[in-house]
């Protein structure tokens, strides 16, 4: 498929600087793009390759400010890095055509359980009993569905991801493989003994709409009730989410981070990869954590960055990892003044 430049801008609602015929017919990054590649630009770490770039067409940010001559059509944008992720969506849209339809006849699909004739049941997918699913819902071969399980329409299921009884999966949500839902919550009960009494985990995993998930995270069943991950949030490969857990509504958790048992994550949360958070504590709207970060207790001021173990605020942490490196210097200026002091000290006696 080829475009012109207008066209691009047309659909991104941006302007032109350059050429507005411009043929593009490939997205590209801008460090490796060709003659007909479309690409873009938004972190300043790649603005030299802006004026080095054989790509016919590049999208950069409205406010960007060019030193020096480019040889590329411009397209203008408020957001450069939105506009491009725009157009990699019409694009995966276009190139994945129609979705699969019917039932493939290795898979398994119970008596009882109801599925739209739009659905597609991939080979060796076992549908279990009293099972709902929606329209154009995708379930790719080696799936788990299990009994009870509601699957809301447009939903894909990569192959080998499982979910347990009783648990609800919203619309357009995206989970990929080796994904497990509703595995039991790590409840145990110590005896006198020294050994441990398994405490029954008979509550579900419930999953809004536009929640997409990364391969191989586990989300536990909730003791009692349900733990809830809320719309349009996006969680990466290797998480795990314990029992009762709420993940607030647009929040964005980065690969194998942790969260314990009954703990509330707010709205627009941005937590970095490896980080843990204890359980039971409540974390308020647009918290952010950085990478590795250690969250003992909870916090409730909004829009507040904390980082560290345990976390604390993130100016100050960063001061703190200042201070830390200078303490080798630190120490040497130390004995040289107490040894200055001591010298001092002996020549008034």
């Amino acid at each position: 498929m080829q475009f012109t430049a207008s066209q691009v801008a047309q659909l991104l609602q941006g302007t032109v600087e350059g050429n507005p015929e411009a043929i593009v017919s490939t997205f590209s990054k801008i460090e490796e793009a060709g003659p007909q590649s479309l690409c873009f630009i938004a972190n300043p770490k790649y603005e030299q390759y802006l004026y080095e770039t054989a790509a016919a067409v590049v999208v950069i940010n409205s406010d960007y400010t060019l030193t020096a001559p480019v040889t590329a059509t411009l397209i203008r944008v408020p957001n450069a890095y939105a506009a491009f992720a725009q157009l990699l969506q019409l694009y995966d849209e276009i190139t994945k055509g129609q979705r699969k339809q019917g039932r493939e006849a290795q898979s398994f699909v119970a008596e009882n359980a109801t599925v739209d004739e739009t659905a597609y049941i991939g080979a060796f997918a076992y549908i279990s009993e009293n099972a709902v699913i929606g329209k154009n819902v995708q379930i790719y071969p080696n799936c788990f569905v299990g009994s009870n399980v509601h699957i809301a329409d447009n939903t894909i299921l990569y192959p080998s991801v499982t979910i347990y009884k009783d648990c609800r999966v919203g619309e357009r949500v995206i989970i990929h493989s080796g994904t497990v839902i509703g595995a039991d919550g790590f409840g145990f009960a110590p005896k006198a003994d020294g050994s441990y009494d398994k405490i029954p985990q008979i509550g579900n995993v419930v999953i809004e709409d536009d929640v997409e998930i990364g391969a191989n995270t586990c989300i536990d069943r909730a003791t009692m009730g349900s733990t809830l991950i809320r719309k349009g949030a996006k969680l990466d490969n290797l998480l795990q989410i314990a029992h009762n857990v709420e993940i607030g509504s647009s929040t964005v958790i980065a690969a194998q981070a942790g969260i314990s048992g009954s703990t509330k994550v707010g709205d627009r949360c941005l937590i970095g990869g490896q980080a843990g958070l204890v359980g039971h504590i409540q974390l308020a709207n647009g918290t952010k954590i950085n990478a590795q970060s250690g969250v003992s207790k909870s916090i409730s001021k909004e829009d507040i960055a904390i980082s560290g173990s345990p976390a604390f605020d993130y100016k100050s942490e960063m001061k703190s990892q200042i201070v830390f490196r200078n303490l080798p210097d630190m120490l040497d200026r130390i004995k040289s003044l107490e040894a200055k002091i001591q010298a001092l000290e002996q020549k008034n006696d």
